[in-house]
């Protein structure tokens, strides 16, 4: 634990090889960072990894925090670790944060990678079926139930294996708050990128599954189409392919890094 910009902050860092650069883990909404595990085993940098405010094991503010001072918030907590730069990897509702991060603290933020992630509210939205079903983070605290909705609201590989869901779901030390999921959910519905994806200067590749019903397809393609040095890779699957299928997403992600 830490404190960074008036919040306790529980984190993880996994070392690695040090002649690459850390690799920081914005994780999706309601997920505590023990959700990314697969993806970690897969890497052999040095990994690091925190639960949002009202995640997990942090703390919850009194009020909501936005997208910018959470994104000061995580700026800080990498100064108290001593990370002068890392690359920066956003899943879904993380990928929020990891844009706001590469703007508005550009020399901490070498490389970005966006994987499953729109531009926040004014993005071309998902099933509405799907979006109701996001109003409650009752999946995160209630494997079974994750279960048996995860084809449902993730698509991909998650229509055959949700059993897989409910393991990574298991695997949380606790679930979030529901203040603090709210409040995750009040910061992404006032906050958009789009005026600002052209001041992204950072090498960035967006990962994008061709049946994702919370973030469709097309908006990985305006992601890189906006931001300038952007490359797009649309893989087969849904939205936490980059968790449920990490031994083969992951090295596209290597490899970009490594460059």
């Amino acid at each position: 634990m830490l404190t960074a910009a008036g919040r306790r902050i529980r984190y993880d860092v996994r070392p690695g090889d040090v002649r690459r650069t850390p690799l920081l883990l914005c994780c999706g909404i309601g997920a505590g960072f023990e959700v990314l595990q697969p993806v970690v085993d897969e890497l052999d940098r040095t990994v690091i990894r925190f639960d949002v405010p009202g995640v997990g094991g942090s703390q919850t503010g009194l009020l909501p925090d936005g997208i910018p001072r959470l994104a000061w918030m995580v700026d800080r907590m990498l100064s108290q670790l001593g990370y002068d730069e890392v690359d920066v990897l956003g899943l879904s509702w993380g990928g929020a944060l990891a844009q706001q991060l590469a703007v508005q603290h550009r020399r901490r933020v070498r490389r970005l990678v966006l994987v499953s992630t729109g531009t926040g509210v004014l993005m071309v939205p998902g099933r509405p079926s799907t979006l109701l079903r996001m109003l409650t983070p009752r999946r995160f605290g209630d494997p079974e139930y994750a279960a048996g909705i995860a084809g449902a609201i993730y698509g991909g590989s998650a229509r055959k294996h949700a059993g897989e869901i409910r393991a990574v779901f298991e695997n949380q030390v606790r679930a979030g708050s529901l203040r603090g999921y709210l409040y995750q959910l009040a910061a992404g519905a006032c906050w958009t990128s789009l005026p600002f994806l052209g001041l992204i200067r950072q090498p960035t590749l967006v990962l994008t599954g061709d049946d994702d019903p919370i973030i469709p397809v097309v908006n990985g393609r305006i992601l890189a189409r906006l931001i300038p040095h952007a490359e797009l890779h649309i893989y087969r699957g849904g939205h936490v392919e980059l968790v449920t299928e990490a031994p083969a997403l992951v090295p596209v992600i290597t490899r970009f890094l490594s460059n």
